[in-house]
């Protein structure tokens, strides 16, 4: 008997063994034939409109490194003589070419100067110190010397040995966050100086041990962007010339290097996908024996392939690590499944044309801004691209830090594959339908009865997360009563569309009765599945964002261990959830306008109740 069991299951393995070879085999043929395809369409414009995005990279990535072309090196001309205190000036600087000072002076009589006729020269220094301007440049010429002549005193007062006469006054910064009670009490308190020389900025206490104030700061080391479980906190030290707010100008140009390629080669999946449909090419391959996810897997993969060896190539040429380019690989899947849904939805090349252009744009600024606050707070992580940041200034990047940046994008990713393959058919690739039409097919076709309601509630949470801590990031430096009711709306308006779109879309293609009881239950369905996938993303509890009042108004509150209080945190938002999908159900089932006016209402219910919460227990 366990010998035939035994035979059975490895029958069974075998089998599936075959179909998996088979699959993959079909989606590689496929894939080769996308690139045949593609390569005979890429005309001489295109290969020069491509070498120049790929200059302007390049360009880009070696100017902002320590290492680059030194695109601004000799650029002014700048008369001096070797005897000049003002020679080692102009020599050490990497913008200004010395000549000797008769090579291009004729004559000068106090301010006016007179260069040879053949003389090209910017700015002098005469043999009695004093810098002159010439011609046009020689305005902006003089300020960078100026800014040399700066940099060069610092640099001789940094190899002074004895620091504490180089620097008498030693400044220490500690950023905290906006809510933090200690902000206040440090600045009423207006610091505490222990040392002989010591200065404090902003109420924020001095030290006189140099060498302990570094060590407090972290030494030499660039202020960390806060772990898992940390503050928005942290320090710098320096004098006061050195002090600059933190922004990790270089690393963050860099980082973007890897989204750029990526907004160009969607554009031509997009279009691919689009020729498909406009051209009925797509028609041999629905009638192939490939299924649908095949197709599609085939044809996005020399795409992806494409991105990701652009994603190394840049993370070699900047020295950045396998974290970087583990960080691009989500930003580069978002991408193509975006403008996978946008090709399948649009209804000609000028549709498709606004689609791409408003994904790239909101994919970019979502990655793009909340990565300007890498030195500053734990909202910077809601981006991977502050994960490349971090791994370009040699910061450790946990894995509970890289799954939360990533997380949403893989998931989002995931969900838009799936939308667009639930309209991969010849009913929805070749018909002229508006995209709010497409979009309700592309989501009807995934709802197999009331059990599929519940799951993809769950399944648009990334896109909820997604916007919420979007909102969180460009409302961070907002005044908070501005911020939190504007947060609070728009987390409001975001959750109750994700619970009620899909049963809206399953009334409007007959997939349910339009019936007050059958609304009902798969209302309570969508905001209790809602209710248990929200409760997942409660990942947010460890990085911090509860600690912020945007935050709190998007999230809600840090979870308490108190169990009426805990009791009340998940009871609460289940009757919250529910109660607001049904009467967004309930108006669904009364066609286009009783939807709205459901929505609306389950908005407005969720609105004053996130401020309850907000004020009550924030």
């Amino acid at each position: 008997m366990s010998d035939g069991r035994g035979r059975a299951l490895a029958e069974r393995l075998g089998r599936l063994r075959h179909r998996l070879r088979e699959s993959i085999a079909r989606t590689g043929r496929i894939a080769r034939w996308e690139v045949r395809r593609s390569a005979g369409t890429v005309d001489r414009k295109t290969v020069i409109a491509l070498a120049v995005m790929l200059l302007a990279v390049g360009t880009a990535g070696f100017s902002a490194a320590d290492d680059g072309l030194g695109l601004e090196r000799e650029i002014y001309v700048v008369g001096v003589d070797e005897e000049s205190r003002y020679y080692d000036v102009a020599a050490d600087s990497d913008q200004f070419r010395p000549v000797p000072l008769a090579d291009v002076i004729a004559e000068h009589d106090g301010d006016d100067i007179v260069v040879h006729g053949d003389a090209t020269v910017d700015i002098v220094v005469t043999r009695d110190g004093r810098i002159g301007r010439v011609g046009e440049n020689g305005a902006a010429a003089y300020d960078e010397f100026r800014t040399a002549i700066e940099t060069y005193n610092a640099n001789l007062m940094a190899d002074e040995e004895d620091h504490a006469a180089a620097y008498p006054v030693s400044v220490t910064l500690e950023y905290r966050d906006r809510d933090d009670p200690r902000s206040a009490a440090s600045g009423a308190d207006g610091g505490d100086e222990t040392g002989e020389k010591t200065g404090a900025v902003d109420g924020s206490s001095g030290t006189g041990d140099g060498e302990s104030a570094a060590d407090d700061a972290g030494g030499d080391e660039p202020f960390q962007v806060p772990a898992i479980g940390g503050g928005g906190s942290g320090s710098s030290t320096g004098t006061p010339g050195s002090i600059a707010p933190p922004f990790p100008f270089t690393s963050l140009v860099l980082a973007f290097l890897f989204v750029v390629p990526m907004n160009f080669v969607v554009q031509a999946y997009g279009s691919t996908i689009m020729d498909e449909r406009v051209k009925r090419r797509g028609e041999l391959l629905l009638v192939s024996p490939a299924s649908r996810s095949e197709i599609v897997a085939g044809k996005t993969l020399p795409y992806l392939l494409g991105l990701v060896g652009v994603v190394v190539a840049i993370a070699l040429a900047i020295e950045g690590g396998p974290v970087a380019v583990a960080a691009a690989l989500p930003i580069a899947l978002l991408f193509l499944a975006a403008a996978f849904v946008g090709a399948m939805f649009a209804r000609s090349f000028k549709e498709l044309t606004f689609v791409t252009v408003t994904i790239s744009v909101a994919l970019t600024s979502y990655t793009f801004v909340p990565a300007i606050f890498t030195d500053v707070t734990s909202i910077a992580l809601i981006s991977p691209l502050t994960l490349i940041v971090m791994d370009l200034q040699n910061e450790p990047v946990r894995l509970g830090e890289y799954l939360f940046s990533t997380g949403p994008f893989y998931l989002s990713a995931a969900v838009c594959f799936l939308l667009g393959l639930g309209v991969y058919r010849e009913e929805d690739m070749f018909a002229q339908k508006p995209i709010p039409a497409k979009v309700l097919d592309a989501i009807a076709n995934r709802v197999r009865g009331s059990w599929s309601i519940p799951l993809l509630s769950i399944l648009f949470l990334p896109f909820v997360f997604a916007s919420q801590l979007l909102s969180v990031a460009l409302l961070f430096a907002v005044p908070q009563s501005v911020a939190v009711p504007l947060v609070v709306l728009a987390a409001a308006l975001v959750e109750e569309i994700a619970k009620s779109i899909h049963v809206y879309a399953g009334v409007t293609r007959s997939r349910f009765d339009a019936t007050l009881r059958t609304a009902a239950v798969v209302g309570a369905l969508s905001g209790s599945g809602f209710f248990v996938g929200e409760k997942l993303t409660h990942v947010v509890q460890f990085v911090g964002l509860p600690e912020l009042a945007v935050g709190t108004a998007a999230f809600g509150p840090a979870v308490s261990s108190e169990p009426l209080i805990l009791g009340a945190v998940f009871l609460a938002p289940l009757a919250l959830h529910v109660g607001t999908a049904v009467c967004s159900a309930v108006g669904a089932s009364r066609g286009r306008a009783g939807y709205a006016l459901g929505l609306l209402t389950a908005v407005l219910v969720h609105v004053v109740y996130n401020l309850g919460v907000f004020v009550l227990v924030a």
